[in-house]
């Protein structure tokens, strides 16, 4: 009987600055322990739905989070986006997006666009409509995608998405944690040294063998 590999979940969230900044050693890691582990991205939440537009001593504090990570990482981000949008403390609907391309198989995908939406050009996706268009420039079946999008079924999916990435320890954002035989152990993030954390997540392995 094969053995079942060990999980290593990834709990984000699309609109969290420090996952952007952690994405290409994130996409290091995953080359080179794909192998190894079974990958499972899991949807944090990192602000639930509001219409409220988000106070300007709030915006600033974000923009200064996105200024430590530029300086700590040499991220690109584009400040445009504080004076072209309204922005909102909402992320659950770039959230549901993520899951509603996830049914498509695109989940990956649906990432990559929101985040190049938000932080390169300025877009806001606490919007639906940036969302919607994002999917069919993505090629998906974007009648299927608005349909499943606004459903109460995938708002509770997210939800229960949400209390399990909490349950397991996932609080804040980027976090990984590896799975095995019903042992949840959580790996530090490292921004800067994809290496350490490979070694990390083997060792962790290893011990549970």
């Amino acid at each position: 009987m094969p053995s079942v590999k060990p999980k290593l979940y990834y709990v984000y969230d699309p609109m969290c600055s420090w996952c952007w900044g952690y994405k290409p050693i994130w996409n290091e890691i995953k080359q080179v322990v794909a192998d190894d582990v079974d990958i499972i991205y899991l949807l944090g939440g990192l602000a639930p739905d509001s219409d409220e537009p988000m106070p300007e001593m709030m915006q600033a504090q974000v923009a200064s989070y996105w200024k430590k990570i530029e300086n700590y990482l040499g991220t690109t981000f584009n400040y445009e986006f504080w004076t072209e949008n309204t922005p909102r403390r909402s992320t659950y609907p770039a959230c549901r997006a993520i899951l509603a391309a996830r049914t498509q198989g695109a989940e990956q995908a649906m990432l990559d666009a929101i985040q190049v939406a938000y932080y390169l050009n300025a877009k806001n996706p606490s919007d639906n409509t940036v969302l919607v268009e994002l999917a069919k420039q993505l090629g998906l079946d974007s009648d299927k995608f608005e349909t499943v999008f606004v459903s109460q079924q995938l708002h509770q999916d997210l939800l229960t998405e949400i209390a399990f990435a909490r349950s397991i320890g996932g609080t804040s954002f980027p976090s990984l944690f590896i799975e095995k035989e019903g042992r949840c152990v959580e790996i530090p993030i490292d921004y800067k040294n994809a290496g350490l954390t490979v070694e990390l997540i083997r060792n962790v392995i290893r011990d549970e063998e």
